[in-house]
This record gives structure tokens, sequence and C-alpha cells, in this order.
């Protein structure tokens, strides 16, 4: 199988620090779009896990959003095979 680019960047260890660090820092909807992305996962293949629409899923990944439910997100992850945590930093 060919690695991508980004499979190819992150063996660099300075890319790599970079990356993990600017990560730490995504919002959820970008932690959500990387995640389903990594999933090979389209928005309306998420919604259909979630038992949502694709929409919600678009709302819950755009940037700029911030009324997240905690019981979607608990859905989000389960069907990414993720758990959730929350935490304070």
């Amino acid at each position: 199988m060919k690695k991508s680019i980004f499979e190819k960047k992150m063996k660099n260890k300075k890319f790599k620090a970079i990356y993990d660090e600017v990560a730490i820092d995504m919002s959820i909807g970008e932690q959500i779009a990387k995640l389903r992305h990594k999933a090979k996962m389209s928005q309306l293949d998420l919604a259909r896990k979630v038992y949502t629409n694709r929409t919600a899923i678009a709302r819950y990944e755009n940037r700029s959003y911030n009324r997240y439910n905690l019981r979607t997100l608990m859905r989000i992850g389960k069907a990414l095979h993720k758990k959730l945590k929350i935490s304070y930093v």
C-alpha cells in the first residue's frame, strides 16, 4: 500500500513534534474531521452510524460551532472507535 505524503512526513521527528503540538490545540470539530478521514468515512457514513444527518456532522466539524451535545459527542466517539475525553487545560 502506497504511503501518503502525511505518513511520510510523520516519520520526520521535527515535523512530528510540531504536528503533535499543533494537534493538541485543534478544535473539537477538527478532531472529529481528522478521525473521520483517518477512518475513511464520509460525513454521511458517520451520520448514519451516529443516527443523525450529514448536516449535523458538518456542523460539528465546523470550527466556529460551539453548541456540542455530550451524548452526540459520545456517539461520534463510539462510531469512530474512540473514547471521549474532556479535560481542562
